[in-house]
């Protein structure tokens, strides 16, 4: 009696795949490790704020690592990651971070702020502003934005529409005191 083989290729198939994706799945973060774990974000919660609270970049780092590996989805913990690479210069490394923060905190400006400092540093003004102009969408008002809009707009020699108006929300309500006054003195030598 001859039997068929055609039974076995699903199942050999489907045997396959799992092998595969399990292969995938523990590969997809460097924060895993050996596999899926259970999530734990008041881990990953703690863990940031300890890293906040810190004056030393290294264990911050490594709170913050820790902090990915108990929560991958805490968005805080990858956009203060990103901070410290971005500090340390590791541009790709940090816009990767503000990448998935910005994607786990869709309506918070930082992620998208500090992109943009990368995308600046990189040379990539255009990219930079778009990012400005992202965390000002998702925080209308959001000062930090509009002094980097106004700054990069004049830095870099580029024609921005409201240039003269962030110039005057910058004057009025800037971050401090020199940011206010560099506003007024940037306003006053605008063309009329």
């Amino acid at each position: 009696m001859m039997r068929s083989i055609k039974p076995l290729i699903p199942l050999t198939a489907v045997l396959f795949m799992m092998l595969v994706l399990g292969a995938c799945a523990s590969s997809t973060s460097p924060y895993l490790g050996g596999g899926e774990r259970q999530r734990d974000p008041m881990m990953a919660q703690r863990l940031t704020q300890e890293a906040g609270d810190t004056s030393d970049a290294a264990e911050a780092e490594q709170l913050l690592r820790r902090a990915l590996a108990a929560d991958l989805y805490h968005g805080p913990a990858h956009n203060n990651l990103g901070v410290l690479l971005l500090k340390r210069g590791e541009l790709y490394e940090a816009a990767h971070e503000f990448e998935w923060a910005r994607k786990l905190m869709p309506g918070h400006p930082d992620p998208r702020l500090n992109l943009g400092l990368v995308m600046e540093r990189a040379g990539r003004v255009e990219e930079a502003i778009e990012a400005y102009e992202s965390a000002r969408e998702v925080y209308p008002g959001h000062m930090p934005a509009i002094q980097a809009i106004a700054r990069a707009s004049l830095r870099y020699g580029l024609e921005h529409p409201s240039l003269e108006e962030l110039l005057e929300q910058v004057s009025l309500r800037g971050t401090s005191y020199p940011w206010r006054e560099w506003a007024r003195e940037r306003r006053n030598s605008l063309p009329r």
